[in-house]
């Protein structure tokens, strides 16, 4: 078996804003294998000033992935626990190698068209002109859940989400909200309790990750469900998963398999989320549409019948060409034909 990597920049259709900064590109990695006539992709997306991955060695541990990939998918991704993208992109490079088309990595009635998966249309910071553009944009494409960015400017923010609500009730539209860590702790508890004025699903990530005490609280006496998105970056151990889940007792968990491990990682997550009663969606973490397929198809596989966060493949001028497309609210497979040109000429 040979394996290779290339680096690849994602260059946004336009200047994508949250409350952590402006993204312009992203940066990822595509992983090939080689055996015989057979190949495998899989896409290792480091998210940059994100994922707990992003270390100055990140490509040399790639490298040392390709120079030791004789030994098999279950020890690489025990060996590679600090680098839970790195974790993914060997997740799908293995399982593409294995199947009869490199992108089918799921057989099921999502693939072959049949279903389509519910996921939020997803608004972007920026002037509140531009934020209700979007919103009205996603209504009109036959969104029934939408999710914002919020926590630049909480007032005018607020308005936003009102003036939403003046024309759509909460069976009308489901409104989730994710602030990125973005209110501080003694303000956090006020935020939640306007927002929860408005019939909001829930928030991702109100208050920076790693203060366990201060969003336990939060979570417990909060009128508006919180969801955990960043806090979960940077856990790999089963026991510290299940320690976090117990101590902060959050409504929901957000799992982005290429910040958190991969299918395997995500799994981890899921079984302890559920043993205490919690909730969880899934979300892509601005991959190329080589790690969204991956993501997309196992998710159909969950069954999990919630908006999820899959709808990120059309926010690239330069995406690899695929068959996913957003159709009234929901992510489907079409009869659009891959396009491996870039994968194959980037991973000589």
């Amino acid at each position: 078996m040979k394996a290779s990597y290339a680096s690849y920049l994602l260059d946004f259709k336009r200047p994508s804003g949250t409350s952590r900064g402006v993204l312009h590109q992203k940066e990822t990695f595509f992983l090939k294998l080689e055996e015989g006539d057979k190949v495998g992709y899989g896409e290792c997306g480091l998210f940059r000033g994100l994922s707990a991955d992003d270390r100055t060695d990140y490509e040399s541990r790639l490298q040392w992935v390709c120079e030791h990939i004789h030994l098999g998918l279950e020890a690489l991704w025990e060996a590679n626990r600090a680098y839970p993208s790195i974790q993914f992109g060997l997740e799908q490079a293995f399982l593409s190698l294995a199947r009869e088309s490199p992108f089918v990595l799921f057989p099921s009635a999502f693939v072959n068209g049949e279903a389509g998966i519910p996921i939020n249309g997803l608004v972007w910071m920026g002037d509140i002109a531009f934020m209700e553009k979007q919103i009205a944009e996603k209504i009109e494409a036959g969104f029934s859940c939408i999710k914002l960015k919020i926590g630049v400017d909480f007032e005018k923010e607020l308005d936003l989400l009102a003036k939403v609500r003046r024309s759509f009730s909460k069976s009308d539209i489901e409104l989730r909200v994710d602030a990125n860590g973005a209110f501080t702790p003694d303000l956090a508890m006020d935020n939640l309790k306007r927002l929860a004025e408005l019939d909001l699903h829930s928030i991702e990530q109100p208050i920076k990750q790693g203060q366990w005490d201060a969003m336990a609280h939060l979570c417990a006496e909060t009128p508006l469900p919180i969801a955990l998105d960043e806090e979960l970056i940077g856990i790999g151990d089963v026991t510290e998963k299940q320690k976090l889940l117990q101590t902060i007792q959050p409504h929901y968990i957000i799992l982005k398999p290429s910040l958190i491990g991969g299918f395997k990682g995500s799994t981890e997550w899921i079984q302890g989320a559920e043993k205490l009663g919690i909730g969880w969606w899934v979300t892509s973490a601005l991959e190329s549409n080589v790690g969204l397929n991956a993501i997309a198809q196992w998710t159909f596989g969950l069954h999990n019948p919630m908006p999820q966060g899959l709808g990120t493949g059309a926010l690239f001028t330069n995406n690899i060409q695929a068959p996913l497309a957003v159709e009234k609210g929901k992510l489907w497979y079409t009869d659009l034909m891959w396009n491996r040109k870039i994968l194959d000429n980037l991973c000589l």
